[in-house]
């Protein structure tokens, strides 16, 4: 069937070509499409604005983050330079009296305090490199075993010191 109507075509050609519509035609056709007014919101327009609300918002939120971020470390910074010199003349004190004391050493409390000293210089660089309430907690408690180690020792030189006062008396 295709085949008929193809041959149809092409040989009456010269008589499909030969006819042009009047003009009045075309006005006829514009008549009786729809016309679709351009609003200023259309679907484009408001996914653009969607766009842009998203982008500024997610700015805005970086910006005050980051801020945020910066201001939170400092106040943590802030807070363990003071925590560190109330401990740290806590420890020199006892460290100092420890030294009037003058008793018998103990290679076990020696160990023990360089470890916590190095620990604590480990703790303190990485509280400089990536500050976080956990690294200040750690510093934190790595300063209050060594005073409880030191309150230790200084009650073992003072035990020591009287048994030998006690066996002086005797």
């Amino acid at each position: 069937m295709k085949d008929k109507l193809k041959d149809f075509i092409d040989q009456h050609r010269a008589g499909f070509d030969n006819r042009e519509p009047s003009d009045g035609v075309w006005p006829r056709i514009e008549r009786k499409i729809p016309v679709k007014r351009k609003s200023f919101f259309t679907e484009v327009s408001i996914w653009r604005a969607a766009a842009l609300l998203f982008f500024g918002l997610s700015a805005y939120m970086f910006v005050t983050n980051q801020y945020g971020e910066k201001k939170e470390v400092s106040k943590l910074q802030v807070e363990f330079k003071d925590l560190e010199l109330f401990y740290g003349d806590q420890i020199a004190e006892k460290v100092a009296f420890i030294d009037k004391l003058d008793g018998y050493e103990d290679d076990q409390f020696s160990q023990d305090v360089k470890k916590l000293d190095a620990m604590y210089e480990v703790l303190r660089e990485e509280m400089k490199l990536s500050p976080s309430e956990k690294v200040k907690d750690a510093l934190i408690l790595n300063m209050l075993i060594r005073i409880d180690l030191l309150n230790q020792q200084i009650q073992k030189l003072e035990d020591h010191r009287k048994t030998d006062d006690d066996s002086k008396e005797i």
